[in-house]
């Protein structure tokens, strides 16, 4: 079994003292007293059974085995020091992990997502696209968007977007046979649902309207889904207005009705606050703050 290493501290201690050849120099450097350093010299000493410096008077000169292991040791820490500057350059650029849910990154966020390597060229951004029950903020991931009411614990939540839900269809759908003039002539076409039938459901209840027929139509896992389904003409969708935007733009989907009503849940920015003061975190969240504070306003 290999011998294990000298103290660091006494490493440190004659590092600075060989560099300095003093003792003082070495205690203000490292914040100790030159007591301090005198001691951890010592000890350094006895540890390798030679003598590192010839100390006459005030002066302190090194040995000939001193000068030759602080010509080693220097490189060494230099090293040392070289590598720190590495890892603390990455966590302030380098690669920033964004974990969101699929349907937010696919209509929100990758639409967007070259705007902000535009702007921080030097941040390098992975997305990773996972359902929020998987518990996805952890040590592989820097920043996540959440899903929700905002009530979590242990981390630190901003709010990114209010939405706004209101049914969309596929124009073709809406200038057809069966037009949508009001909400009793959702009865004549399909119902296209997100998880389950609730949100149609709390939606019309929301309005007062209840001479609609909701508990019907297929049920999607994921927004996305239901929104490429409605944009195919194959049924109308209640979709929160920010993830519908980019087939709203475009023109794959319309809203045919005014009605719209203010989310319970929202979209937002989560992180651990322990990693809060990242630059790099700091300005994604800041940058998609930014994008919706530009976007257009979506309660009308």
């Amino acid at each position: 079994m290999s011998k294990r290493l000298p103290p660091l501290n006494a490493l440190k201690a004659f590092e600075s003292a060989a560099r300095h050849l003093s003792f003082t120099k070495a205690a203000d450097e490292l914040f100790v007293t030159q007591a301090a350093i005198s001691h951890q010299v010592k000890t350094l000493e006895n540890y390798l059974s030679i003598r590192l410096f010839h100390r006459k008077n005030r002066s302190l000169l090194l040995t000939e085995e001193g000068l030759s292991y602080f010509q080693d040791l220097r490189n060494i820490f230099a090293n040392m020091q070289e590598a720190t500057d590495r890892v603390l350059a990455l966590n302030e650029k380098g690669a920033i992990t964004v974990a969101t849910p699929p349907s937010f990154a696919s209509h929100w966020l990758v639409p967007r997502i070259h705007l902000f390597s535009q702007k921080y060229s030097d941040i390098d951004v992975r997305i990773k696209a996972v359902d929020q029950d998987e518990g996805f903020l952890d040590e592989t991931v820097d920043i996540a968007i959440y899903y929700g009411n905002g009530n979590w614990r242990g981390v630190d939540v901003t709010k990114l977007t209010t939405g706004f839900l209101t049914p969309m269809c596929s124009p073709m759908l809406s200038r057809g046979s069966k037009p949508l003039l009001n909400l009793s002539d959702l009865n004549q076409h399909t119902l296209l649902h997100d998880n389950s039938r609730l949100g149609w459901k709390n939606w019309l209840n929301a309005l007062n309207v209840d001479d609609v027929e909701f508990n019907k139509g297929p049920i999607f896992s994921h927004t996305m889904m239901v929104l490429q389904a409605a944009s195919m003409g194959q049924g109308i969708a209640l979709a929160d207005s920010i993830l519908a935007e980019p087939d709203l733009d475009s023109g794959r989907l319309i809203c045919p009705f005014e009605e719209r009503i203010e989310s319970k849940n929202s979209y937002y920015v989560v992180c651990k606050p322990e990693q809060l003061d990242r630059n790099k975190i700091q300005v994604f969240r800041q940058w998609a703050l930014s994008q919706v504070e530009n976007a257009p306003d979506e309660s009308h």
